[in-house]
């Protein structure tokens, strides 16, 4: 059994494709797995890092906005697309895969539609709510696309290659209850706990308005626990609490970057976050109360589409970062906070939005097109 993942740009299109390929090859002691990228992005640096071979094509992005330089841009991503196709045609003709699964970003265009042509059984996976370009270019020639939520049917051309997976979350997210996750931070008293955090490259606009969160915190003696991610700029902001004399001794955390994240979110009784598609999947597997204050600064706006589908069910609050402030922030959680009951239905939504084990599920999708192929 021999499967070519291809995928790139950034770890929520990474990392699915790792999680799946260990399944496989857990399951299958045959499976030989490559992986397929672009010369120039993260993956260069996190698939070899997990131990598995890496071939390149070389791909530019689309600019979306029409400046003369972003023309310039795209005029040269088409220039290069021949040199795209020759490289995937050489990928394939070397590994001569039994499957191709393509899980987000632009080098997944040119493999994955060669990999159709030649009658390969292929596969994308698409862990927004909206579907991404590259995810869209190639609903219309592979054989199935498999979605986070039964929201996103409706975007896609032909429904019936559709199959609601949900999308792979790490185990050890399930390895905790709240009590045992409580237990080991040391959290002695009754207080809710809230966790923050904007991704491990931060978001400084995010962190600024976190200045004014804390002191409001510290004003009220911490009415709740607070451990806060403040990724790149955890410098700057302690900086900036230690100017304005906030001590946060009695109840709120600062960390440059939270490495247990499994073990804080079970115990938090409230998430505040961004609105990626990994962490949306964290929050819908363990049915997490969140505050999604989406980034304004992706391409086309997908994290707000993505918190649109959790607040439409009332399984999230949705705040928008060019409207809100510290303080407003802060009331909004104090509020949350102070109502166990609207937490819990926000729960229950999350459970009915969730599914139970997505690389299962992609998995038994996954096998059945290679059945399909033999």
């Amino acid at each position: 059994m021999k499967i070519l993942f291809t995928c790139g740009g950034t770890a929520g299109h990474i990392n699915p494709a790792i999680a799946l390929a260990r399944l496989f090859q857990a399951r299958h002691q045959d499976c030989q797995v490559l992986f397929a990228g672009a010369d120039n992005g993260m993956e260069r640096t996190l698939v070899p890092h997990e131990g598995y071979e890496l071939r390149t094509v070389h791909v530019n992005t689309i600019h979306r906005a029409w400046k003369w330089k972003d023309i310039k841009h795209n005029i040269m991503t088409v220039v290069t697309l021949p040199q795209a196709r020759r490289q995937a045609r050489t990928i394939l003709d070397e590994f001569k895969p039994d499957l191709v699964v393509g899980t987000g970003g632009y080098a997944s265009y040119p493999v994955v539609k060669e990999a159709a042509r030649r009658g390969i059984p292929t596969a994308v996976h698409e862990s927004n709510a909206v579907p991404g370009l590259t995810t869209k270019l190639l609903s219309k020639v592979v054989d199935r696309v498999m979605v986070g939520f039964e929201d996103s049917r409706k975007h896609y051309p032909h429904p019936e290659r559709v199959v609601v997976t949900g999308t792979p979350v790490r185990r050890d997210f399930f390895d905790h209850t709240r009590k045992e996750a409580r237990q080991a931070l040391g959290l002695a008293d009754d207080r809710p706990l809230l966790l923050s955090y904007w991704g491990s490259l931060g978001a400084d606009v995010m962190n600024r308005y976190m200045v004014d969160f804390f002191q409001a915190e510290a004003a009220e003696s911490f009415p709740f626990h607070h451990i806060h991610g403040a990724g790149r700029n955890y410098k700057s902001l302690t900086a900036a609490l230690a100017e304005r004399g906030v001590d946060l001794t009695g109840g709120a955390e600062v960390r440059e970057y939270i490495y247990d994240m499994p073990l804080v979110m079970a115990a938090a009784d409230l998430v505040v976050c961004r609105a990626g598609a990994s962490t949306i999947s964290e929050l819908t597997a363990i049915a997490k109360p969140c505050v999604l204050v989406p980034s304004p600064n992706v391409t086309n706006n997908h994290q707000e589409k993505n918190a649109r589908v959790l607040e439409h069910h009332g399984a999230a609050v949705v705040l928008l970062e060019p409207e809100i402030d510290g303080a407003a922030l802060y009331r909004e959680v104090k509020e949350l906070l102070a109502d166990p009951e609207k937490r819990s239905d926000m729960s229950k939504a999350l459970t009915e939005l969730s599914v139970t084990d997505a690389a299962e599920e992609i998995y038994q999708t996954l096998m059945s097109l290679m059945k399909r192929g033999e």
